[in-house]
Formats: C-alpha cells, sequence, structure tokens
C-alpha cells in the first residue's frame, strides 16, 4: 500500500484533536471577550483630584461583565463541540 492510501484509510485518527470549525468558533469566542474588556475601559478623569461618575454607566458594570461572561461560554461550548460524523 502506498502512504497515502494509509492516510486515507485511516482518516480518523491522524489530525488535530478539535475540528477546524471548532477552530473559527473559538477564534469568534476570543473576540466577543476582547470586545467585553474594550467595553470596560474609561471612564476615568483627567485630573486625579476630580472623581468622574462615568465610571459606574450601565456599560461598564453590567453590560460589559455579561459579554465577557457570554464569551468565556461560548469558547467552553466550542471547545465542548462535538463534530457531526460523516455517514459512510
Amino acid at each position: 500500500m502506498k502512504k497515502k492510501e494509509i492516510l486515507e484509510n485511516n482518516d480518523q485518527s491522524i489530525g488535530f484533536a478539535i475540528p477546524r470549525k471548532n477552530y473559527k468558533l473559538i477564534a469568534i469566542g476570543f473576540a466577543i471577550v476582547v470586545l467585553g474588556f474594550i467595553l470596560m475601559i474609561g471612564g476615568g478623569s483627567d485630573d486625579p483630584n476630580v472623581f468622574s461618575e462615568d465610571i459606574f454607566s450601565f456599560r461598564r458594570i453590567t453590560l460589559a461583565p455579561i459579554i465577557v461572561l457570554f464569551g468565556f461560554a461560548f469558547e467552553i461550548w466550542a471547545i465542548m463541540r462535538k463534530p457531526k460524523s460523516i455517514e459512510e
């Protein structure tokens, strides 16, 4: 048998542990987490003697942490997702 024929017969045992589609979903989840952290930044004051109430905005206190948690949950789902089996 040629090496190519052996690889075609053992197609399921060779390759990465996570399918290619899952890597794309992991990248999407990473982007969601980064978006959540970007929403958290800001709200500071230029003058250290002046207190700014912007740090307690809805976006920074509620929305951004929810997006980050959703991103992490999406990451876990993307890693654990089992691909559909190929029917022969």
